[in-house]
């Protein structure tokens, strides 16, 4: 089973890569009187997004580079493993519902900087002396080297039952943790995560599949995703607005991560996430002023989506 996932897995990379070399001619028609485009290879489902420029029009390899410089340096724990064409290859899934192809260039630009921020800050071995900066070490790891426990829940086990022998520690570029994280992961992917978790670890496409996923799709029904709240597609509520949940960046940093971060004040994770995001803006020639207020970037004051206790984010 696992040598036929790779070598599928490693057939849908070439073709991919193959696909590049293919004109990106937009093609449109009008559906129930709405413009849907298609663009080659990278927005092949047809769909309003498509009529945007897609992510590779505006975030090329050396801006890959560029971000996560220190990646396959010799200390760094992933030697080898991410590169910028896993991430356009993944992100092809999910450009035709938005993900980067949201509104104008800009916010195109805003929004791999903003997800891509939250990468770099989940798998950064950097610090405050490291070479070349903090904020450049993205990337390093591909999964949690020092597990402290198995991260099995079993009061899930009806629905995603812990795989004897197998461990549910952190792992991918927005990090999985929990048998039940897994198993709605491998679910909505249709790979199975449950069983086999070390795929995250075995391939980057589907490690950043999985995290843009995770990006655009709401922790439970009736509540925003981390994309809508950035790109402007949630509305706050009254009971959101007495809880302090603007949209904009802190928004994304409590669907995906409550109140372990969230809530709390100025706490270093929470500006850690904030600083790579501005970082990875001025990188890509944004520049961070146009990340807008505190206000809009914190979520010091938001009170959880999901407090702790029924929270199914990344991190718990």
């Amino acid at each position: 089973m696992a040598a036929k996932w790779v070598v599928a897995v490693v057939m849908v990379a070439m073709a991919s890569a193959a696909m590049a070399d293919m004109s990106e001619e937009t093609k449109v028609k009008m559906v129930k009187g709405k413009k849907v485009c298609t663009r080659g290879w990278e927005c092949s489902q047809w769909s309003i997004y498509c009529c945007n420029e897609t992510i590779s029009d505006y975030f090329q390899t050396y801006q890959f580079e560029n971000l996560f410089s220190k990646r396959n340096s010799p200390v760094a724990h992933a030697v080898g493993f991410w590169d910028y064409q896993s991430f356009i290859t993944a992100a092809a899934l999910y450009q035709p519902l938005g993900f980067g192809t949201s509104g104008g260039k800009l916010m195109g630009q805003k929004e791999v900087a903003a997800f891509l921020g939250h990468v770099g800050s989940k798998t950064s071995c950097g610090h405050g002396v490291a070479t070349g900066g903090p904020f450049a070490w993205g990337l390093c790891y591909k999964k949690e080297m020092s597990p402290s426990q198995s991260y099995c829940d079993d009061s899930f086990k009806y629905t995603y039952p812990c795989t004897p022998g197998v461990d549910y520690y952190g792992r991918g570029a927005l990090p999985i943790y929990w048998n039940y994280n897994y198993g709605a992961t491998g679910e909505a992917l249709k790979v199975d995560l449950l069983n086999h978790p070390e795929y995250l670890e075995q391939n980057a496409t589907l490690a950043f599949q999985a995290a843009i996923w995770r990006w655009m799709t709401p922790i439970k029904k009736g509540q925003p995703s981390a994309h809508q709240v950035f790109v402007g597609d949630w509305k706050p509520t009254k009971n959101d607005t007495l809880s302090n949940r603007v949209p904009g960046f802190g928004a994304t940093m409590n669907i995906l991560y409550g109140d372990f971060v969230c809530g709390k004040g100025e706490v270093d994770e929470m500006n850690n996430v904030i600083s790579h995001y501005l970082y990875y803006l001025d990188l890509m020639g944004v520049g961070r002023e146009q990340a807008g207020p505190h206000e809009v970037l914190s979520c010091a004051e938001q009170k959880a989506f999901n407090p702790s206790s029924t929270s199914g984010t990344a991190s718990s």
